[in-house]
């Protein structure tokens, strides 16, 4: 006994709802080059400031209990 499977419309999860299938799926946003370097900088900028806190902090136990 064979049993005949007729496929009549096709899901395609990468299509947005009331799209055609052959439109391309929508771009990724992406951040510009300058507010890479301006939250780049940020990040840098803050961590050597937290990592010269941490320094001053230790720098001073250390000098301080050596008496």
């Amino acid at each position: 006994m064979a049993t005949n499977i007729t496929i009549t419309k096709q899901i395609d999860a990468g299509v947005r709802p009331g799209a055609t299938h052959n439109a391309s799926p929508a771009p990724a946003r992406k951040l510009p080059g300058w507010l890479w370097f301006i939250a780049l900088w940020c990040v840098g900028v803050g961590s050597a400031m937290s990592l010269g806190f941490a320094f001053k902090l230790l720098m001073n136990a250390t000098l301080f209990a050596v008496k």
